[in-house]
């Protein structure tokens, strides 16, 4: 199991990168290569004398893969290969949902235990719960066996109205039940969280744009508006992009009518630009969008759009600095190319998007991470400026082009190395780890079933916890010790991972932010207001 914590680090590492070469527009098209071209002409013949006249025997498509994969590295740091193997499941993220009965997992030992039930998906529905060990899907004993995860998967994942029986242990009651599960739709939400801070503030949460966003983003808006929501805190941290045309719809909500959202300019000079609706859902109340490094493409189209048009204020961290607009396209045998097609611009005309020109795509990427370095993160002084890239909005305010969205109020980093590490670790998934790991060994002990007073309520028995946090750090090596000064966060941080795989991913958002030091500052900005 320890070697679950290496793999927890590298999808954490995976799924930054893959919502930085991936969160773009997405617009499918079909196109037919100029086959007559000489430099084709060439390749083909090339292939031809390989697979025809080459004294050893090849794998023409793995050769023809790599030669893809080595043009598209030439070309911009967001353009990409995606081989047939990796469509499907970066097409699930994009389309909000998947197919399936709706669990997330790991192995304990030799069994299936099941981390958290999806909600909205057909175990849920089933009546399934955090920490039920699966045994067997229909007559497949799933226990005992040295299975891989996409084997595992295999046997439960399936097409929509598809019956699996699966028949499961249940610790708590110390019994086995037996359940007819109908596979579906099981989805993917990309509005996070949405809820009431207080009277009268609001807060939403995407962290992506997939074609079910505005839909998610327009429902949660309305329940706000409902409660008579005055201000609103659209939290945009981390969120690396997707589709541009949720997010020029969200945009929308938020403009008067005529106003410019953003400008799309093709390989042929041509500029598309986009204008506001008179439909707008939330026109006249205060806005405040939170963005950070993590912040990409489509999430900045929305900062800048608010930002150009004086709609809101942008609080946070410099954003990604992307601009490019990407299209992807079919190259046959199910492989798809993600091909940069356009620029986008902000309402005043700026780019956002860095230089990439004299760098590699490592070094590229890497620029975010370099900005602690740097010593941006703490302070916006030491953020680049270009003097020729300097624009004004139509209330004089100065914004600027060519890396990113810089935010009209900065909120500082001002962890050390230490203690920046400490808080990563606290937030991330080895926390989940942990409660999952804790509460399965006292199913009994603990009842957490009311989500309201769960909420209000203090974490019962803190001690026990922070003492057995302690013994897991020390069990895995982890170099994280409790102080007087990170208590506090430790058990916020393990009291919102309960609520994570019990509650939802709303809720774990409500206790996160409690002690978030963005949401604390966008309170207190509000306040003042």
């Amino acid at each position: 199991m320890k070697r679950n914590i290496i793999y927890l680090f590298l999808i954490v590492v995976l799924s930054a990168a893959i919502g930085y070469l991936f969160g773009s527009h997405f617009s499918p098209q079909v196109s037919l290569a100029n086959a007559s071209h000489p430099s084709i002409a060439k390749l083909n013949r090339l292939m031809t004398y390989l697979t025809q006249d080459y004294v050893d025997k090849i794998n023409a498509d793995s050769l023809v893969s790599t030669v893809i994969e080595d043009i598209v590295d030439e070309l911009d740091p967001h353009s990409v290969y995606i081989p047939a193997v990796q469509k499907e499941s970066l097409a699930e993220s994009m389309q909000g949902n998947f197919e399936g009965i709706g669990v997330q997992f790991r192995m304990i030992q030799d069994t299936i235990a099941v981390s958290r039930v999806l909600e909205g998906g057909p175990s849920e529905r089933a009546g399934l719960k955090s920490g039920d060990r699966i045994l067997m899907a229909d007559q497949d004993t799933l226990y005992s066996k040295e299975l891989q995860n996409d084997q595992i998967v295999g046997r439960l994942k399936g097409n929509s109205s598809t019956p699996v029986r699966l028949t499961v242990y249940r610790k708590k009651q110390d019994s086995i039940y037996t359940f007819d599960i109908i596979r579906g739709p099981v989805p993917l939400p990309s509005v996070s969280g949405a809820y009431m801070i207080d009277q009268n503030t609001g807060y939403i949460k995407i962290n992506r744009f997939s074609q079910t966003t505005y839909a998610e983003f327009q429902t949660s808006l309305i329940g706000l508006v409902e409660q008579e929501m005055k201000d609103l805190i659209l939290d945009l941290r981390g969120n690396p992009g997707g589709y541009l045309l949720p997010a020029k719809q969200i945009a929308d909500d938020f403009l008067e009518a005529s106003k410019p959202i953003v400008i799309v300019e093709g390989n042929n000079g041509k500029r598309e630009r986009s204008i506001s609706s008179s439909q707008g859902l939330f026109e006249k109340g205060r806005l405040f969008v939170l963005v950070d490094e993590d912040s990409a493409s489509a999430s900045e189209v929305i900062a800048g759009a608010i930002q150009d048009n004086d709609r809101g204020l942008i609080m946070g961290r410099r954003t990604f600095g992307k601009g490019l607009v990407q299209q992807q396209l079919p190259l046959g045998q199910g492989d798809q190319v993600r091909l940069t097609t356009a620029r986008y611009y902000t309402p005043t005309g700026r780019s956002i998007q860095r230089p990439y020109d004299s760098s590699s795509r490592s070094d590229y990427f890497a620029e975010v991470r370099n900005r602690y370095q740097t010593g941006e993160m703490d302070n916006p002084a030491k953020i680049p400026v270009n003097d020729s890239l300097i624009f004004t909005t139509p209330k004089g305010r100065t914004v600027y082009g060519g890396g990113g969205i810089t935010p009209d109020i900065y909120i500082a980093n001002l962890d050390s190395p230490e203690e920046a590490w400490n808080r990563y670790l606290i937030g991330s998934n080895l926390i989940d780890l942990f409660v999952f790991l804790e509460l399965d060994k006292h199913p009994k002990k603990y009842n957490f079933e009311n989500a309201p007073q769960f909420f209000n309520e203090d974490l019962p028995n803190p001690d026990d916890f922070i003492a057995a946090f302690e013994v897991f750090c020390s069990e895995y090596k982890l170099p994280v010790k409790v102080t007087s000064k990170n208590k506090a966060n430790i058990l916020n941080s393990i009291k919102a991972f309960i609520a994570l795989q019990r509650f939802g991913e709303n809720m774990y958002i409500r206790i996160v932010n409690q002690t978030d030091p963005f949401i604390v500052r966008a309170l207190e900005e509000i306040a003042e207001r």
